[in-house]
């Protein structure tokens, strides 16, 4: 029998991913968005149906009295997100799957790699503090009345379209023009990064799995680099030799609040996972696109597509004055 499967999101930069992934594997799929995003559209299999995934109301009549065989939620973000889906779906699905955030897990963190053990404790990003809030929700949910609730926990989850550098593209623009680039802490803090098409391989062996109902499971690549090799890895995409400059995350922090929680609560810290628990599940599990054949992509993705890059002029005089702070330092 075919699986049935209904995504609350499936644009994104990792749902994309796991709706041609899905379809692939002979699922059928059903998307819930608003249809407000046109970079990544759905495969021409999957069924859609407009709502808004974080109104209950709009959700019910949307899918009207219809079962599911799997819920993912790739949207939710606050508890109250979570609760709604629980009051939605709760009777009409084998499986609820929260995508909740490896952010999530204790920073600074205490022992290398991380696993689904590691504590969930993060002070600096509320972000990862609304996540772990989402699965609380969630688990209390499972033990009480057996909600079939299964949280997958993904790191930094990119695809051609996006890019890790603080910059984003226009990083790209600078690395050609031989301009500095800024590059948070001295950069060799570890990191890691997940083609959106490797996540989905990992994601989508989940799907009908009933043993994985109330369980955790991170799912990331095993390649782990500093900081200063993601960013040449871009420049050599790009054709050129990055001039890094390094700037405290948190003079950045102070100097572009946008930024702070995210670097302090995350990417300052050297992360390293352990993805041994989701390859017992889906032993077919093995990430194909390393990184320097993603920064490849990225990098003929924006030369194609240059609208990629968004001015940003007061996070431009922002960076400028961080690039000169750090330049001019004796």
């Amino acid at each position: 029998m075919t699986l049935s499967v209904l995504f609350l999101g499936g644009t994104g930069t990792i749902s994309s991913w796991c709706a041609r992934r899905a379809v692939d594997a002979g699922i059928t799929l059903t998307v819930l968005n608003r249809g407000t995003t046109t970079r990544r559209p759905l495969p021409e299999r999957v069924e859609e149906l407009r709502g808004n995934a974080r109104d209950p109301d709009s959700v019910r009549a949307a899918i009207g009295d219809r079962r599911f065989d799997v819920v993912v939620d790739f949207v939710a973000f606050l508890p109250e997100h979570v609760a709604a889906d629980i009051e939605v779906f709760r009777g009409r699905t084998g499986q609820f799957i929260f995508i909740s955030s490896a952010s999530a897990y204790q920073k600074p963190v205490g022992r290398l790699p991380i696993t689904e053990s590691t504590p969930l404790h993060n002070p600096f990003w509320k972000y990862s503090r609304d996540k772990i809030a989402c699965e609380e929700l969630l688990i209390n949910a499972y033990r009480s009345e057996g909600f079939p609730a299964i949280i997958v926990r993904p790191s930094h989850t990119y695809d051609d379209l996006r890019t890790p550098l603080l910059g984003g593209h226009a990083d790209i623009d600078r690395m050609r023009a031989g301009r500095p680039v800024l590059v948070h802490g001295d950069g060799t803090s570890l990191w890691t990064l997940t083609h959106s098409s490797d996540f989905a391989v990992a994601f989508t062996g989940l799907l009908g799995d009933r043993r994985t109902v109330g369980d955790a499971f991170t799912i990331t690549s095993d390649e782990a680099l500093t900081w200063d090799q993601v960013y040449r890895a871009i420049g050599a995409a790009a054709g050129a030799e990055p001039d890094l400059v390094h700037v405290s995350s948190e003079t950045i922090a102070r100097y572009a609040p946008s930024l702070g929680p995210g670097l302090l609560g995350d990417k300052a810290h050297s992360v390293v996972f352990d993805n041994t628990k989701i390859k017992s599940v889906v032993p077919s599990y093995v990430c194909t696109v390393p990184y320097a054949e993603g920064a490849r992509r990225i990098v003929a993705a924006y030369d194609a597509d240059p609208s990629l890059a968004t001015p940003n002029q007061e996070f431009e005089a922002v960076y400028d004055a961080l690039v000169g702070l750090a330049t001019s330092a004796p």
